[in-house]
């Protein structure tokens, strides 16, 4: 049994949630210790079942028993430890995603977790912790659920409309660029911005910036690819930007890194 694996929601769903991806050591019988995720800049909703895993961000160490725990956006790179007997299944929804839910103020939470009440969300409920066994109904769940959201809001609220013109622009575009093409002040935009992701629209852009740099090198022949090319291609001032914005995520530079060590996303 792989011990990471990724599974995908409908097309409609797409626009809520990236994909689905576990981390299976149920019937594993040892600890598998220190496996490494890296920001996406995107939110995680985490169900554990079986055991506990132990997630070690930049602020604090969490011990995650059996539960739903939100992840809020991560700025640097995330140490795991999964307990034997667990499971982990994640539901990585993209930065937008909580913007419909206006209660939601994320502006101070980064870098955490917290367990949550199933209810606290309605497309959860708490027999879901124990539907980690059966991908296809929580597929099927969420699916159904976020396929409703979109016929009920065809409209993009305005978190929506920043990133899809960060991404528009290869994430090479200024605040007050974004500003200026929806016709919003920029000290808005950014209050806008805060609560509903707990990231600047600037260290958004850095985090999208550096994953797509770091899935180019994985997904590349690293022989051939040179950190010259990496850097250029991504709009990095040069190599030791790179190798300095590299450093500052992960705590190691792009020749010593070993993706063995991460779970990465796969080539689709």
């Amino acid at each position: 049994m792989s011990l990471y694996s990724e599974h995908y929601v409908s097309k409609i769903c797409e626009r809520f949630v990236n994909k689905i991806w576990c981390l299976d050591n149920s019937i594993g019988e040892s600890l598998i210790e220190n496996k490494l995720v890296l920001p996406n800049g995107c939110f995680n909703l985490a169900i554990v079942s079986g055991n506990a895993i132990e997630v070690h961000t930049s602020k604090k160490k969490y011990e995650m028993n059996e539960g739903i725990y939100f992840c809020s956006q991560m700025t640097n790179t995330v140490s795991v430890n999964i307990h034997p007997k667990t499971k982990v299944t994640i539901i990585q929804m993209h930065a937008w995603t909580l913007s419909f839910f206006p209660n939601y103020n994320l502006n101070n939470f980064v870098d955490s977790i917290i367990k949550i009440d199933p209810t606290d969300l309605p497309f959860l409920t708490e027999s879901d912790v124990n539907l980690n066994s059966d991908i296809s109904i929580l597929l099927n769940r969420i699916n159904s659920y976020f396929e409703e959201l979109n016929s009920a809001h065809s409209t993009k609220t305005i978190i929506e409309k920043i990133c899809e013109i960060i991404q528009l622009h290869n994430e090479e575009i200024s605040v007050s660029e974004i500003a200026k093409s929806l016709n919003v002040s920029q000290r808005l935009l950014q209050i806008k911005f805060k609560s509903a992701t707990g990231l600047t629209i600037k260290k958004y852009i850095q985090i999208l910036k550096f994953r797509k740099s770091v899935d180019q090198m994985v997904h590349s022949d690293v022989e051939k690819l040179k950190l010259t090319d990496v850097a250029l291609y991504n709009q990095y001032f040069d190599q030791s930007h790179f190798i300095k914005q590299f450093k500052d995520v992960t705590k190691t530079t792009p020749k010593m890194f070993n993706s063995d060590m991460y779970f990465l996303s796969k080539k689709r």
